[in-house]
């Protein structure tokens, strides 16, 4: 009996981080399948964005339709963590490297924030990976 109290404990302390990686890894598997609209539902109200070099302040329908131009120009292959820092429950980021069709890479990295109790992202930055 009380290894099953024990097993329930230790469970209910790893669901917030449980949680919170579903939410960055949902991110990462959008990207891969260059689903704009889905991750524009993901968005904050203002996205501050950065792609190739250019940074500017988008609202959510801009940001989405900027990142379907990215998608339509660079069709997504495969994606593959490089980082993910996800010990607050507040706000989280994730660095993912990215492949297109056309054997490129760049670097994804974005932020996400808790906003009235959902995460979203507040910040997508894309770049050519230097590192190879």
């Amino acid at each position: 009996m009380k290894l099953l109290y024990l097993s329930s404990f230790l469970l209910l302390l790893l669901m917030p981080g449980m949680v919170a990686a579903d939410a960055m890894d949902n991110v990462a598997n959008l990207i891969k399948q260059g689903n704009s609209k889905e991750i524009g539902k993901l968005f904050a109200p203002t996205v501050e964005m950065t792609v190739m070099a250019e940074e500017q302040s988008y609202s959510q329908t801009q940001a989405t339709s900027v990142l379907g131009d990215f998608f339509t120009k660079h069709k997504p292959q495969t994606i593959k963590l490089l980082h993910k820092v996800n010990s607050s429950a507040s706000i989280q980021l994730g660095v993912y490297i990215l492949t297109t069709a056309d054997k490129q890479e760049y670097r994804i990295a974005f932020t996400l924030k808790d906003v009235g109790g959902t995460m979203r992202i507040i910040e997508l930055g894309i770049e050519d990976e230097k590192v190879k």
